[in-house]
């Protein structure tokens, strides 16, 4: 995804308080994909040894102090070391006036400069998330993602399968549809996966035979969310076509999407088959499974321990010879 200067002027809401002191000069700059947000610090008492030039660079309080500390001739020395890099944009915090020998240089370089009102923690905070979501991983998959009991299930298979009927079933139980057919999904930080919807498919599904459903329309607003955490792969498979499916919950499958391990469940699926509770069911032992409580688990435990008391009691009779 490429974001530009001018990008994070029309932020929705205007959550960075941002305005362009130097009209639209430089605007369509793209802010590069590895972009953090910093201040010049040292750079601007002349050690530029460490400086980063592509970051989005802050004057906050402390920077402009130092600089009104300086007369005009120290001010441009200043100013120059920093600007002979060529940034991004340069953005002044607090409602701060600017320097007129920073808007000099920066016009002459054809570098942007930003104002906001936010002091320059708040700005951080509000800005680095937007960057974040503006560059994270992101990749798209064939399937319906769900949201049952609070768990993000993503249901994946042929085309065909049976992935939307189930999710629509889903849905009439009170289970909320996230996306259907294409699923949007991108990484947060190192092991959040977040899918959503095709803003064109505004929560239809296509159900074969019958057409496009609208969710919303049908079901109420309640029945929809616009994104969800993915955090099992429900894959839907032929009943021929299955392998050797696990049968006690011991042999945990995962799936790698975007980097991150998420939880597989391999469904076969055969005539009279109730998925829609399975997917629950699903859910559920998810649900249990992060509060400490693996079912598979404890009743192996409960078996080998069974075993081991059967096998005493054989040693006994064994060695009694009266």
């Amino acid at each position: 995804m490429t974001l530009r200067l001018r990008d994070l002027l029309a932020q929705k809401g205007d959550p960075l308080q941002l305005e362009s002191l130097t009209g639209d000069v430089g605007l369509e700059r793209p802010i590069p994909a590895d972009a953090e947000v910093a201040s010049p610090g040292l750079a601007l008492a002349g050690y530029t040894g460490r400086f980063v030039a592509s970051r989005l660079h802050v004057l906050g309080e402390t920077e402009v102090t130092y600089l009104a500390s300086l007369d005009s001739g120290g001010r441009t020395r200043a100013l120059e070391g920093i600007f002979a890099f060529d940034l991004p944009v340069v953005i002044v915090t607090k409602g701060q006036e600017v320097p007129s020998e920073l808007m000099a240089l920066a016009k002459a370089k054809g570098i942007p400069v930003f104002r906001t009102r936010h002091k320059t923690a708040e700005f951080y905070r509000r800005i680095k998330p937007i960057l974040e979501d503006a560059f994270a991983p992101r990749t798209t998959l064939h399937g319906s993602l769900a949201d049952v009991y609070g768990v993000g299930l993503l249901f994946t298979g042929d085309s065909g399968i049976g992935k939307s009927e189930c999710v629509l079933d889903l849905v009439e139980r009170g289970h909320r549809l996230v996306a259907d057919d294409l699923v949007l999904v991108s990484r947060r930080g190192n092991d959040i996966l977040i899918g959503q919807g095709h803003e064109l498919a505004a929560h239809h599904m296509e159900i074969r035979g019958v057409g496009l459903v609208d969710i919303p329309s049908l079901f109420g607003v309640r029945s929809v969310r616009q994104q969800k955490r993915i955090e099992v792969v429900v894959h839907l498979e032929h009943w021929e076509k299955a392998q050797g499916g696990d049968r006690s919950g011991l042999a945990r499958e995962t799936i790698d999407i975007l980097g991150v391990q998420i939880p597989r469940a391999v469904v076969p699926l055969n005539p009279g088959k109730n998925i829609t509770v399975i997917a629950e069911v699903v859910a559920m032992m998810h649900l249990l499974r992060f509060t400490g409580v693996d079912v598979a688990a404890q009743f192996n435990e409960r078996l080998i321990k069974k075993m081991k008391e059967k096998s005493g009691v054989k040693d006994y009779l064994r060695e009694d010879y009266e």
